[in-house]
């Protein structure tokens, strides 16, 4: 049973823009922190961003002011703007679930995003 599912990843340059996209199934959404991580080649996992019910909100440092996080309640969906762009930026990002911040139950497959230099 997939709870969740990650779409929008893909080539970009540096500079320019994507949105990621994560559906989820309602029971999960409607519980959990939603939010979304990364694995760069040869790196652990680490955070980018989380949104609560509340919309409270947590990023890293490093995509702070380029990357927002949104959720749609009435979609179940979650979505993750990422602007200006950067080559470290390239990974494997993941939808992630959990009942805070920083504790993950539930992880989507991945969407593999490229950002070219």
């Amino acid at each position: 049973q997939v709870h969740l599912q990650e779409s929008g990843g893909g080539l970009v340059q540096a500079g320019e823009s994507l949105r990621l996209s994560c559906a989820a199934s309602a029971a999960i959404f409607s519980r959990n922190v939603m939010g979304w991580y990364r694995q760069a080649p040869g790196k652990l996992r680490e955070l980018v961003a989380t949104i609560s019910s509340r919309d409270s909100t947590n990023f890293a440092d490093s995509v702070k002011g380029r990357f927002t996080i949104a959720r749609d309640n009435a979609k179940n969906m979650v979505y993750l703007q990422m602007n200006s762009l950067k080559p470290e930026d390239t990974g494997v990002y993941y939808c992630s679930a959990g009942p805070t911040w920083y504790t993950t139950s539930y992880w989507g497959q991945g969407t593999q995003v490229t950002v070219s230099s």
